[in-house]
């Protein structure tokens, strides 16, 4: 049985801020009241990427490791602090104290870029999820009993499509917002990972018997580096992917979870060269690039799409 397993880039290549996110910090902003003088996309934009920049390099990966030491409360303080600073520095005020936000600025703009209303799906990228669901899906029961439903993608007897993103929790909250059918399953890098506080409020995760819940998902697993422990291009968030589509099958088929490499094809798809495209090859997995700065080029020899849409013929014939 050849299985693949399809991971997807989340941000910039499935989704992207709508309309800019300088543009939406001051639309929300001017909502609350403060000043269209002080308060311009231009300034947002300078004063975002500092904030986020400072941010970083405090508490990488959103605070993760002093999350899990008790000393910070992971994404939600992480993106607060994001937000302050961003005002604080727009406003040119010495601290977020004396900045004196409006009450109700912070929660708006987080609760925003946790739903549709901040993002919207690529076109490219909502024809590909229905092909995807096409050809997964619509043909009923397989002769073979795998996938319980499950349409063989050739050369592929089966198909797992996940997220592998470096971001917090959000991921899957704003998937599911946009239309996507999106499944339980996530990173489980350690004992602690399914604890860490964040966003999204879930259960426990999946468990085999499950397969009825987990049998018509657009995307079947999503991985963060939150959750994972890791960013891309660590090989580590792609490892915790690989074991992690392992449980999924486990749960659909109550068969093979591919404990083993053999028989699985591994391949990431995403808008950044390094983290994703080149993060993909030193893990082992197959990788394709996806330009989405408009007439971007890729290197000679990188392996490219300029749409999610041609994955799926590139897929059928992929060795």
């Amino acid at each position: 049985m050849r299985t693949l397993l399809l991971t997807l880039d989340a941000f910039n290549t499935l989704f992207h801020p709508r309309p800019s996110i300088p543009h939406q910090y001051a639309s929300v902003a001017h909502a609350h009241g403060l000043p269209r003088t002080q308060i311009t996309p231009e300034r947002i934009q300078s004063a975002f990427k500092a904030a986020y920049k400072d941010a970083s390099k405090s508490h990488p990966n959103y605070g993760r490791d002093a999350v899990l030491r008790g000393q910070y409360g992971g994404p939600r303080q992480w993106w607060e602090d994001v937000v302050r600073s961003t005002f604080t520095r727009a406003l040119d005020a010495p601290s977020s104290h004396s900045a004196n936000l409006p009450e109700g600025l912070v929660p708006a703009l987080l609760d925003r870029f946790a739903s549709k209303d901040g993002y919207a799906l690529y076109d490219d990228a909502r024809d590909f999820i229905a092909r995807m669901r096409r050809a997964r899906y619509e043909t009923g029961g397989s002769s073979t009993g795998v996938g319980k439903g499950r349409k063989r993608l050739a050369p592929f007897d089966r198909v797992f499509v996940g997220v592998v993103s470096n971001s917090d929790d959000r991921i899957s909250v704003v998937l599911e917002s946009l239309g996507v059918r999106v499944g339980r399953c996530r990173a489980d890098e350690d004992i602690t990972s399914g604890r860490l506080p964040g966003f999204e409020e879930r259960g426990g995760g999946l468990t085999p018997g499950e397969e009825g819940r987990e049998n018509d998902n657009d995307v079947d697993l999503v991985v963060t580096s939150y959750e994972a422990g890791a960013e891309k291009p660590n090989r580590r968030i792609f490892d915790v992917a690989r074991r992690q589509a392992g449980r999924v099958a486990l749960a659909v088929d109550g068969g093979d979870s591919g404990s083993a490499d053999e028989g699985w094809t591994c391949v990431h798809v995403g808008d950044d060269l390094e983290k994703d495209y080149r993060g993909a090859l030193a893990a082992g997995w197959g990788a394709y690039y996806i330009p989405r700065e408009g007439d971007s080029e890729a290197p000679e020899g990188v392996r490219t799409v300029r749409s999610l849409v041609d994955l799926i013929p590139a897929l059928e014939e992929y060795k």
